[in-house]
């Protein structure tokens, strides 16, 4: 593995230590939008325990395109604290990325202070919100907010950017024509639904100038019915590569309609519901008790190592003048070098750096390390309500988890072993 997993890349302008990128799994360490000493916490382990580069989740380039309150969106207010993290990543020799975005209609009105908007006029029914529809001049507003957010980021020490073209926000709601319905110059046909995808590209690509590095996460296909196919999926990211982006991070799946596709496995549905504020998805709690509600709102993907690259190697086909970035299932270090083995020059890993942060370490140490990740996706399940921790951390923490999310943990991780057995 030393001879290229652990040899220094350069993406860009900038020159990661090795190949490894903590990629931007949701932290939710953000309490009322801004950055705690818990997120920098986080980040500088994971720098610590030897990755080539740490995102920064979620952050919106725009109030209007948050979420959740545990996440960032640009303002000045934030900058301080965000360049005490960046001198923290670099003071353990990783480099430091953001990843950038809009949610869209992935919103409340509590939540971004106004209606939530996004390519389309409708009813988010995951949601569930009303959204409406972005004007032309709104559009053009917020391609600037991308480029500006660029400049926001290098003054708070950032040395990359990810910007986040997936998983159905908004950028990715124009793009597909499950949820673009326009009938103007940003809707229709394919080079009408990326033309928002292709301006901020070029404004983000502007600001970037020669020192900051860009990557882009796409999805390869959207897993859901009306969505984008593999087919389009390459051309979307072909349109990427026109850019001269640094790389491409190549995903799948959708926040609403297919979230397993993107994080792999079951969703552990009592746990999602344990700890989701009542006051807040009653309406979800009650949805997920109703019996057949469940597969049809959060379907189940069985877990097998490396779900994405059967997928990955088909744009790696299609795709040679930009670096295409591999993530999804990574568990050991013998998957690092397959993706190695693979052609891919770069790779993110999440999940088994929430269990264990110095899993880099580990692997360096002994190539076959494996980090003991059952992926019964627990994290998952109270990520979106309380900060991401792995279950094991929890009880290590001294904190309680009910007997009942236990044994669910203990089901599931007993099916994930079961299907990456059957898998081999």
């Amino acid at each position: 593995m030393e001879n290229k997993l652990f040899t220094p890349y350069k993406l860009g302008p900038i020159t990661l230590r090795n190949r490894i990128i903590r990629s931007a799994a949701f932290e939710n360490m953000c309490t009322g939008n801004k950055p705690s000493q818990q997120l920098q916490d986080y980040h500088v382990s994971v720098a610590r325990g030897g990755v080539g580069m740490t995102t920064v989740a979620y952050c919106a380039v725009d109030l209007s395109g948050v979420s959740f309150d545990g996440q960032l969106y640009i303002h000045d207010e934030i900058l301080p604290d965000l360049k005490r993290l960046t001198d923290a990543i670099h003071a353990e020799g990783a480099k430091a990325s953001i990843q950038l975005g809009h949610c869209g209609n992935m919103t409340h009105f509590y939540t971004c202070h106004c209606m939530p908007v996004s390519a389309s006029s409708g009813i988010n029914l995951y949601s569930p919100t009303i959204h409406r529809r972005l004007k032309v001049s709104e559009i053009k507003n917020l391609v600037k907010k991308f480029g500006e957010a660029v400049d926001f980021c290098r003054k708070a020490g950032f040395d990359c950017v990810e910007i986040h073209a997936g998983h159905a926000y908004l950028i990715s709601q124009f793009i597909s024509p499950r949820t673009n319905h326009r009938h103007d110059e940003y809707g229709g046909s394919f080079k009408n639904r990326v033309r928002f995808m292709n301006e901020v590209l070029d404004e983000v690509m502007l600001h970037a100038g020669k020192d900051m590095a860009v990557v882009v996460k796409t999805n390869m296909w959207d897993d859901c019915r009306g969505g984008s196919d593999i087919a389009e999926g390459i051309r979307v990211a072909k349109e990427i590569a026109k850019h001269k982006v640094h790389g491409i991070v190549l995903s799948g799946g959708t926040v609403s309609r297919s979230p397993m596709t993107i994080l792999g496995g079951a969703m552990p549905v009592n746990t999602l519901a344990h700890y989701m504020p009542m006051a807040t998805f009653w309406w979800l709690k009650a949805a997920l008790h109703i019996p057949g509600v469940q597969p049809i709102m959060l379907p189940t993907q069985p877990f097998r190592e490396l779900y994405f690259m059967d997928k990955a190697k088909l744009f790696q086909k299609e795709i040679h003048d930009v670096p295409l970035i591999y993530v999804g299932g990574v568990q050991s270090g013998d998957n690092c070098q397959q993706i190695m083995d693979e052609g891919f020059e770069l790779f993110q890993i999440a999940h088994v750096l929430i269990k264990d942060p110095d899993f880099v370490k580990h692997i360096k140490e002994n190539p076959h390390y494996h980090a003991g990740c059952g992926r019964s996706n627990y994290c998952v399940g109270r990520m979106y309500t309380l900060d991401m921790k792995c279950h094991h951390c929890v009880l290590r923490d001294g904190e309680q988890i009910p007997k009942s999310l236990i044994r669910e943990i203990d089901r599931l991780e007993a099916d994930a072993k079961k299907s990456v057995e059957n898998s081999k």
